[in-house]
């Protein structure tokens, strides 16, 4: 690859960044007649899907989460959507073009009721964005109780489900385990488990 194709794939990526909700930024506040709605995408096209959106003028949002992936015996974090295939759009549906979304690069479709999409219920895209943290992810280890069924989402642990079995105020979490035919308890930073309720 020459150097002039390496400074378009680099400015490329870093447009795709931009977009992708990595900064943590909130979901733009409705005004007047506007709802949030859901749009279906693509298989992992959750963040081109989003830019593509943007860039027609429409407001998103697509929570994320830190997840951590195997690949070739390494562990490596990345940023996840939390709804895999799906984020939110902000429509008026008396104002916008509302068919164009379907359109777009990326999105199979709005989820539709019986003529028009369906709005989400107010206060669930709130709810969420007020779960995200300063890097945009999802915080949803704040809410969980002892004895609670968790998900692990990050480090070498990653995917599997456990019983949280104490909490302190450190950030830190005691989870038991079932490994090799036994509970192991486990330590695990706070932001690493979701409820398995959730997942």
């Amino acid at each position: 690859m020459n150097k002039n194709k390496k400074m378009t794939a680099a400015k490329a990526a870093a447009a795709l960044i931009s977009h992708s909700g990595e900064a943590g930024r909130a979901p733009p506040s409705l005004v007047k007649d506007e709802r949030w709605y859901v749009v279906q995408t693509l298989p992992n096209r959750e963040v081109s899907a989003r830019a593509q959106l943007e860039a027609q003028g429409y407001g998103t949002f697509l929570p994320r989460y830190a997840k951590t992936v195997r690949h070739a015996r390494k562990l490596t974090t990345v940023s996840a959507p939390f709804f895999p295939r799906y984020l939110f759009v902000k429509l008026d549906l008396g104002r916008d073009r509302w068919r164009s979304v379907n359109g777009t690069f990326g999105v199979a479709g709005l989820v539709m009721g019986p003529e028009f999409p369906a709005p989400v219920q107010h206060g669930v895209v709130e709810s969420l964005a007020t779960c995200c943290g300063a890097d945009g992810h999802l915080q949803l280890a704040d809410r969980l109780v002892i004895g609670e069924r968790v998900r692990v989402l990050s480090g070498p642990f990653a995917d599997m489900i456990g019983k949280l079995s104490r909490l302190d105020g450190g950030g830190r979490v005691q989870v038991l385990l079932r490994l090799l035919g036994g509970e192991v308890v486990v330590l695990l930073a706070r932001a690493a488990l979701m409820s398995a309720q959730a997942a």
